[in-house]
């Protein structure tokens, strides 16, 4: 069993070498104490969900061509933020899924991570499970406006799942996105005029927000600490000051004209991103007459990951029923 393993015997196995220093971009997990904790003590000791289906489900995927790099050598000589940016792939083993959309699947991580080895791996064996080919990404983070540099990301991942559609087993048209806390509001950016459109490129079946980020005016009026500074966050998030991004389409709320059908999941005692930045877009898609679906579980917080011992436990499952009940 793998429980029984540590993270450091399993991200220093050669069989996915290439992915391991993604597990959490950007972040050396070898200098960190629990580096040497099995799964179980992971699970017991950090609540980070079920870490275990998560690697088992990528080393099967690893036997395969599964990872693929978004830019070339070149691309990332001038741009060292590019050579952790990725799109990985997560097969389904249902024979039907070829004839489903894909998911595609964004980690959050607060614009200066991309958490993989939580948001990323687990949640997609449960897309898997249901019948549906995942695509997992790593975009740039610690880059200037990171989110809209998202945007380029993810249609670059799109590029490459169009010119390998054959081998990818999916149609590069139909897809639906899924994506937690700042990944939440990447593929909540990617419905506005910053995404899709601007990349000519197919509208999603779907969109699935997990405790997502969205309103800049929300955050305006938080309270800020000593040495924060809103302009900085803004300007590190979307390349403008706050002022300027809550008069934008980077106000998720104000400009959902262009979402498809979306299901958002959330916790009730989320005190990182507070449960509003849902409901305010919830509120705009309902009076926009965009069919909406907004689970909030009673108990949690952020971070639930695939929702494994709380009440958001099965959370992808219920978000594939709604599609396929309602939507498809």
């Amino acid at each position: 069993m793998l429980m029984n393993k540590t993270m450091k015997a399993l991200l220093e196995d050669k069989a996915i070498a290439r992915i391991a220093p993604e597990a959490i971009s950007t972040w050396d997990l070898s200098k960190e104490e629990f580096y040497h904790y099995t799964l179980q003590e992971m699970k017991d000791k950090m609540g980070w969900g079920n870490l275990e289906r998560g690697f088992t489900r990528l080393f099967e995927a690893a036997r395969g061509d599964y990872y693929h790099p978004l830019y070339s050598e070149a691309e990332c000589a001038d741009a060292p933020a590019k050579k952790r940016a990725s799109l990985v792939w997560f097969p389904s083993d249902d024979k039907e899924a070829d004839q489903r959309p894909f998911i595609f699947l964004v980690p959050g991580g607060g614009f200066v991570n991309v958490w993989n080895l939580t948001e990323g791996w687990p949640v997609a064996q449960h897309f898997n499970a249901k019948g549906y080919h995942v695509f997992i990404l790593t975009y740039q983070v610690r880059v200037h406006a990171t989110a809209v540099q998202a945007m380029g990301d993810m249609a670059r991942a799109m590029e490459i799942i169009r010119a390998k559609k054959d081998q990818f087993h999916v149609d590069p048209d139909k897809y639906i996105t899924c994506g937690f806390s700042a990944g939440g509001y990447i593929v909540c950016l990617w419905n506005t005029e910053k995404g899709y459109r601007a990349f000519d490129l197919p509208k999603p079946q779907a969109c699935f927000p997990i405790y997502p980020v969205t309103s800049y005016r929300l955050m305006e009026a938080e309270e800020w600490g000593e040495g924060e500074n809103p302009d900085e966050f803004a300007m590190a998030g979307v390349g403008c000051t706050m002022e300027e991004a809550r008069n934008s389409c980077f106000e998720i709320p104000e400009h959902v004209e262009g979402f498809p059908p979306t299901a958002l999941f959330l916790a009730a005692g989320d005190e990182l991103v507070p449960p509003e930045h849902s409901k305010k877009v919830a509120r705009a898609l309902q009076a926009a007459g965009i069919p909406c679906r907004m689970e909030i579980g009673e108990t949690g917080g952020h971070g639930f990951a695939d929702g494994t011992g709380m009440c958001m436990e099965g959370w992808p499952e219920r978000a594939i029923e709604w599609y396929e009940g309602e939507i498809r």
